[in-house]
């Protein structure tokens, strides 16, 4: 798999202007560490966006969920309560508590997570995953391509959970159980506001990207009427 030939591809199938994903990896030395910053750990991600290395770690992130789901700190004792009681987004504390001992957050290996724009990179290898921010139109073209061969009901996945766990935790998941799931996210009220209105996120796990890679060419978004009026408008 090359970076260079994916970003040709993507670009001929979603236009010249459209957005490159981002991709994220855990390393035991940083590539840029940023400086501490109270709240979301997606504060940081516009840096990305606009091409620039950020490398992250217990010391940097501020928000204890975020710590949490990155895998750089046990869950905070608060979580349950401030999940369900002030920020309403379950019933109960028990119902997040549940959710959790089955989710399993996976505790990070290494000393930093890294992301990086994916035409900053040289490679795909040691990758967990690429986020991609979309519009609906591009939605439709990320989902129907994952769709093209996974008949699974998950193929293309909305769990609940918070920004970073919907991106980072989930993927992380599923591409350390060789998974094939896609996860649409940016769900949860609390990480919309660092992003457009009319976004959400597009996780493809590194699992099952080395079986899309190759699929791409193949699916619907390319040759095909019904993408091109879609295209015509992107």
């Amino acid at each position: 798999m090359e970076v260079k030939a994916f970003i040709e591809n993507y670009k001929e199938a979603f236009g010249a202007e459209t957005e490159l994903p981002l991709v994220f990896w855990y390393s035991d030395t940083p590539v840029r560490i940023v400086e501490k910053v109270g709240g979301c750990l997606f504060k940081y991600i516009q840096e990305v966006r606009n091409g620039e290395f950020v490398s992250l770690n217990a010391d940097n992130i501020g928000c204890g969920g975020g710590k949490f789901y990155t895998g750089f700190a046990d869950m905070p004792d608060y979580v349950p309560e401030f999940v369900s009681v002030k920020e309403k987004y379950r019933k109960t504390p028990e119902m997040v508590r549940e959710q959790l001992d089955s989710l399993r957050v996976p505790r990070a290996r290494m000393a930093f997570l890294n992301f990086a724009r994916l035409d900053k990179i040289d490679s795909f290898d040691n990758l967990e995953a690429l986020l991609f921010f979309a519009k609906p139109d591009v939605l439709s073209g990320l989902s129907t391509w994952a769709f093209f061969d996974n008949g699974a009901a998950d193929s293309v996945a909305v769990p609940f959970g918070s920004g970073c766990c919907s991106t980072i935790t989930r993927a992380v998941l599923e591409n350390r159980k060789k998974g094939r799931s896609c996860i649409l996210g940016f769900f949860d009220p609390s990480v919309r506001p660092y992003f457009e209105p009319d976004i959400l996120s597009f996780t493809i796990p590194m699992s099952r990207f080395k079986e899309m890679y190759h699929t791409m060419r193949q699916s619907c978004l390319y040759d095909t009427h019904a993408w091109k009026k879609i295209k015509d408008r992107l």
